[in-house]
């Protein structure tokens, strides 16, 4: 919903997605009063900068040449409506129910599945990766690049290990890359209360935050599950690549609650 309202209400968007809005269908509307709140502005930012991030990553990595793309936690991820590369095989993985919620509104959109989508069941706190992939046809002998967004902070640290170590097996040349958030004991009081505020949230909606890293941690885990490369960029960062100069004054707050990453077999 937040990026169908970036599409609406931001200009230029950050991320061009002309499928969120249709997908949604009639019933979708936008509260334009409290779209304008500082903080919804901030998040839709947030989420249009990290698919943006991810993509042109994606990008880079199918120019020289990957070919497979693998979305975890997919939801209802536009990519392989947008997707640029006709060569490029893309798996949807997902919960059973949330595949087949999407695969709805998708009928209710009158949204063809392109040929080059697969989608693959997989529970990462109950079904190995490598298990589910492989029932979706993917080719663990050749490198992938997985988008992984919006789970990881509701992960247990098991299955965040057993999926970095599925990925770092694959051959060179694959890469993850994905959101995290930030250990709350290092926010400052105002940042703690924002964050209290949406951990109540995201619980009583069922999905509590799990999972937290300081950014030195993160790194200790990539380097144990055998990444050869990692790198990290921040909300200062990523202003400077997508929101420098916008007249609308639309921009990632700093420091932020959390930061992204991309690690490299």
């Amino acid at each position: 919903m937040r990026r169908a309202v970036h599409q609406l209400l931001d200009r230029p968007p950050v991320l061009d997605d002309p499928i969120a809005v249709p997908l949604l269908g009639a019933e979708f509307n936008v509260d334009r009063k409290r779209e304008s709140h500082p903080v919804a502005r901030a998040f839709r930012a947030f989420m249009a900068a990290r698919s943006r991030w991810v993509e042109d990553r994606l990008a880079a990595a199918a120019t020289a040449g990957t070919r497979q793309y693998v979305i975890l936690g997919a939801g209802l991820d536009t990519y392989a409506w947008r997707n640029p590369f006709p060569s490029l095989r893309i798996f949807e993985a997902d919960l059973p129910a949330t595949q087949d919620w999407k695969k709805s509104l998708l009928v209710q959109a009158r949204l063809a599945r392109p040929e080059n989508l697969t989608f693959a069941p997989v529970d990462l706190e109950h079904k190995a990766l490598a298990e589910g992939l492989r029932e979706a046809g993917f080719d663990s002998g050749a490198p992938a690049f997985f988008g992984w967004l919006g789970v990881v902070p509701y992960l247990s640290l098991e299955a965040f290990r057993s999926t970095l170590a599925t990925i770092a097996a694959l051959p060179a040349g694959t890469q993850v890359a994905f959101d995290f958030a930030l250990s709350p004991e290092t926010f400052n009081p105002l940042r703690r209360k924002f964050f209290d505020a949406l951990a109540t949230r995201v619980a009583e909606a069922g999905e509590p935050f799990k999972l937290f890293f300081a950014p030195e941690q993160l790194e200790q885990e990539l380097r144990g599950a055998g990444f050869s490369a990692f790198e990290q960029i921040g909300p200062e960062g990523l202003n400077g690549l997508y929101f420098r100069g916008r007249e609308d004054g639309l921009e990632l707050p700093s420091p932020g609650l959390g930061r992204m990453a991309v690690a490299a077999v």
